[in-house]
């Protein structure tokens, strides 16, 4: 699987009155594993909508190896793509968010088909083989004709991967994976997740799950009120954080 660099850079975004994110820098290397943590309401799920711009920002940018997300450069000044090329763009992004959002009507074989038919035009055929491989891998080879409403979440959820792996994405976003998921549940999907971290994907992940921070991250970033307050290796971010509001943080969740 191809891999890419995440550079975020000076991202400002509000909703109304209301600074959600103050001038974010982040970068995360091709093929790392980025673990975000805060508090609710601290910016990390909107940084993360921004990535693949279904968050427009208000200042700054966000590129992927070098190609702006969302945007063009003309004359010093950025506009806006067309909705066509900005889903072009997301195909390289591959995105789970917390509640599955999975199609109801689909089977989950069909589920995963979807998408590399119709945004990428990949014969049938081929999304269908590509979609059995993918179910296998994260488990659920016996499930492609089921319906997602007779699956678990954990199950659901593991579907919600494969279907981001089915295009094939430079980098996976995961916005708060296993906070829909009953505490029996999350387990198997932190186990895919840490499977897919040992294949060299760029992976941006939002969670509240210290211990899968500890053992799978390249690098912990602490948000706070909008703004990175630390980042920096596990080891140091989670054991000896230098900033008093991370202490603060990790205080009450260790």
């Amino acid at each position: 699987m191809t891999t890419a660099m995440v550079d975020i850079r000076g991202v400002h975004k509000s909703f109304g009155r209301l600074e959600v994110l103050r001038g974010v820098d982040l970068r995360a290397e091709a093929g790392s594993v980025t673990v975000i943590l805060g508090p609710s309401g601290s910016g990390k799920s909107t940084l993360l909508r921004a990535v693949n711009h279904l968050e427009k920002l208000d200042r700054g940018y966000v590129a992927i190896d070098g190609e702006l997300i969302g945007y063009r450069r003309s004359g010093g000044k950025l506009y806006e793509l067309k909705e066509r090329e900005v889903l072009r763009q997301r195909t390289r992004l591959g995105f789970v968010f917390q509640n599955f959002n999975l199609f109801p009507h689909l089977t989950v074989l069909e589920n995963l088909v979807e998408a590399p038919v119709s945004a990428l035009g990949v014969p049938k055929t081929q999304a269908r083989a590509r979609a059995l491989e993918l179910l296998a891998r994260v488990g659920l080879a016996d499930k492609a004709d089921s319906y997602p409403r007779r699956l678990s979440g954990g199950q659901q959820q593991r579907v919600a991967i494969a279907r981001a792996l089915a295009l094939e994405p430079k980098v996976l976003l995961f916005d708060e994976p296993t906070s829909a998921l009953d505490p029996e549940l999350v387990g198997e999907v932190l186990d895919v997740i840490k499977d897919l971290a040992t294949g060299g994907t760029t992976m941006i992940v939002v969670t509240h799950e210290i211990g899968f921070a500890r053992e799978v991250a390249d690098t912990v970033v602490f948000m706070d009120g909008g703004v990175v307050v630390e980042q920096g290796p596990p080891a140091e971010v989670l054991d000896h954080p230098q900033h008093e509001r991370t202490r603060a943080f990790l205080s009450k969740v260790l």
